[in-house]
């Protein structure tokens, strides 16, 4: 009876046996298939910088090409490719709204590019170096010529049209020119001509004339008042 309860006992102090194998069996398993995807992504990336670095190889040997984009890739293959290129000694950029349209551009050295060109490649557009060339001439041209205009100061503006000839078509162009040269004023409107406001009188000659009309006012009153 002893021996049937300790048996029973010791039993019960640890799980059942079957259920021991089949949980470790299960660990290694998934252990072993995590490993091999570790190693197969390993493999994949010594596989593809080994590949970047031979077309990265051919491209610098390659004196005809100044500049070469890659197609698109994730983001572990941009990063690869952007350290192969940065041991390599060159300049690359990555372009692309989405990460699934992202991909790199490599640039050597003496052609690296300008900010007009990675301008046009981060907006999806074609780099044109003559378009270009152009643009910054005629750039280039208009700042001249504000410079130029600045030195000369401000500029007298024309009329886009002379009004003489705005009415031509009713009147003709003599008949036009000769009514601008012998209009004047309407005085029953209240238009004086320059020519009568203005007084040539001195101020003393004025004061004599305001004098002698208040003279003249009080001579007359007192008349006025002898006769009364």
């Amino acid at each position: 009876m002893a021996d049937l309860l300790g048996s029973i006992l010791s039993s019960m102090e640890r799980p059942p046996v079957v259920g021991d194998k089949e949980s470790r069996r299960k660990a290694r398993e998934q252990a072993a298939r995590i490993k091999n995807i570790k190693e197969h992504e390993k493999r994949q990336k010594m596989e593809f910088r080994k590949k970047m670095e031979k077309e990265i190889s051919e491209f610098i040997q390659d004196t005809t090409e100044t500049k070469k984009k890659f197609k698109p890739m994730g983001k572990i293959e941009r990063s690869i490719l952007h350290d192969v290129v940065e041991v390599a000694g060159l300049t690359s950029f990555s372009f692309g709204e989405d990460e699934e349209s992202r991909y790199v551009m490599i640039f050597k050295n003496e052609f690296a590019p300008c900010n007009e060109e990675l301008e046009a490649y981060r907006k999806g557009e074609e780099w044109d170096p003559a378009k270009a060339e152009e643009k910054r001439k005629l750039k280039e041209l208009a700042r001249r010529e504000a410079e130029a205009d600045a030195l000369r100061g401000p500029s007298c503006v024309n009329p886009a049209s002379d009004y003489k000839d705005k009415y031509s078509h009713l009147i003709g162009k003599v008949a036009a020119k000769d009514a601008a040269h012998t209009l004047q004023a309407n005085k029953t409107y209240g238009c004086v001509p320059v020519a009568n406001k203005r007084d040539t009188r001195s101020i003393e000659e004025a004061m004599n004339e305001i004098r002698a009309k208040k003279r003249l006012k009080q001579e007359d009153g007192e008349s006025a008042s002898s006769s009364n």
